[in-house]
C-alpha cells in the first residue's frame, strides 16, 4: 500500500544509498542492521519495486532504486522545509507579509530591499499594493497591511507609529511646450492658477475636504502616477515629479522644470515614512522588511546627480 510509505522508511532508504551498506546506514541511524535491513525491505514490498541488488557482498541500488532515490530525496527536503516553516510560524514568522507603497517611493529602493527579503525569508508570501495619499494608509488602519510606506500624505493619524526611511525630492515641471515653460525667473502663484496642474487623486476618504500643493483651481485628478508623466509630457498640464522619474525627461529637454515662486529653489525635499499601527506592530519578517528599507535607502546606487538640497518640506501631494 503506497499510502503506508513513511517519512522514516524514506529517510533509511537514504541512508543505506548513501552510506553504501545497511549496517553504515544503521550506525548513521542509530539502529541495529537487522532493523534497517526489515525497514526496506517493507518498503520493498509496499510499493512493489525491489531497492537494493542483495546478492554481492555489500547492497547495490538497483535502476529502479536510482530513479526513486532522486525522488526520495526531494521528499525529505520538502519535510525539512515544512518542518522549518512549521518552527518558524510558531516563533510568530508571519506566512504572509502585505504592504502598500506609495506611489512616489523609489521603486529600485524597494526592488533592493524586496530581493533581499526573498532571500532571508523563502517561505513567507508578500503581498505589494501602490497606492497615493490616504490610500495608503487606509490599509494599514483597517488592518489589512502591516505597515505602510508614505510620503505623499504629509501626515498620519496618531494611532500609527512613523519611522524616517529617507527624503525624496519634487519638483515642478511642464512640457518643453507648455506655455509656463516659456516664463524666466520664478513663476507667480497667479499664473500657474491659469493652467491645468495635474495632481495624484485619493482613491481613501481620509483627505477629504483637503488639499495639498494645489496651487490651481483647474486640476486633472490621475491615480496613476505613469499616466500623469505621459500627461506631463504631452503638454496637459503642470505638476510635480519625483526628481528621479523625470531626469532622463529633463535632460532630454522633454520636460522643463518650473521655478515657481515662493518654492526652494531646484524643488522640495519630501521625507518618506515607513508607518504602522502602534497596537498591531510588524512581525519579524515585516520588522526586517523596514529596516532593510532603511539602509537600502542609504546603500542602494541612487541616480546619478541626485542630491537633493535641505530644504524644508511643504505639505504637498503635487
Amino acid at each position: 500500500m503506497l499510502d503506508g510509505v513513511t517519512l522514516d522508511q524514506m529517510r533509511t532508504f537514504l541512508a543505506a544509498a548513501d552510506e553504501g551498506s545497511f549496517s553504515a546506514a544503521g550506525r548513521k541511524l542509530g539502529r541495529a542492521q537487522s532493523v534497517v535491513s526489515q525497514t526496506l525491505a517493507n518498503l520493498e514490498g509496499q510499493i512493489g519495486v525491489r531497492l537494493f541488488d542483495r546478492t554481492a557482498r555489500m547492497p547495490v541500488l538497483t535502476e529502479a532504486g536510482r530513479a526513486l532515490v532522486i525522488q526520495a530525496r526531494e521528499v525529505a527536503a520538502r519535510m525539512d522545509a515544512f518542518k522549518a516553516q512549521a518552527a518558524s510560524l510558531a516563533g510568530g514568522l508571519e506566512a504572509e507579509v502585505s504592504v502598500v507603497i506609495d506611489v512616489l517611493f523609489p521603486m529600485h529602493v524597494l526592488a533592493h530591499a524586496i530581493s533581499d527579503f526573498q532571500k532571508h525569508f523563502p517561505d513567507t508570501a508578500l503581498r505589494v499594493h501602490v497606492e497615493a495619499l490616504g490610500a495608503v494608509l487606509q490599509p494599514v488602519l483597517d488592518g489589512r497591511c502591516a505597515f505602510a510606506v508614505m510620503g505623499s500624505l504629509p501626515d498620519a493619524p496618531p494611532e500609527l507609529v512613523r519611522e524616517r526611511l529617507l527624503s525624496l525630492r519634487m519638483l515642478m515641471v511642464a512640457s518643453a511646450g507648455h506655455p509656463l515653460a516659456a516664463i524666466d525667473g520664478p513663476i507667480p502663484p497667479e499664473e500657474l492658477s491659469r493652467h491645468v496642474q495635474l495632481v495624484l487623486t485619493d482613491r481613501s476618504t481620509l483627505t477629504q475636504g483637503r488639499e495639498f500643493g494645489v496651487l490651481s483651481p483647474k486640476t486633472w485628478r490621475l491615480a496613476d502616477l505613469g499616466a500623469k508623466l505621459s500627461f506631463l509630457r504631452a503638454g496637459l498640464g503642470w505638476g510635480g515629479m519625483p526628481w528621479n522619474l523625470v531626469q532622463a525627461d529633463l535632460d532630454s529637454g522633454a520636460l522643463k522644470a518650473l521655478e515657481v515662486r515662493d518654492f526652494p529653489a531646484g524643488g522640495l525635499l519630501m521625507p518618506m515614512y515607513a508607518a504602522h499601527r502602534a497596537d498591531t506592530p510588524p512581525g519579524p519578517a515585516g520588522r526586517w522588511m523596514i529596516e532593510r528599507l532603511k539602509d537600502t535607502a542609504d546603500r542602494c546606487p541612487k541616480p546619478e546627480g541626485d542630491t537633493p538640497p535641505a530644504v524644508a518640506l511643504k505639505a504637498v501631494n503635487c
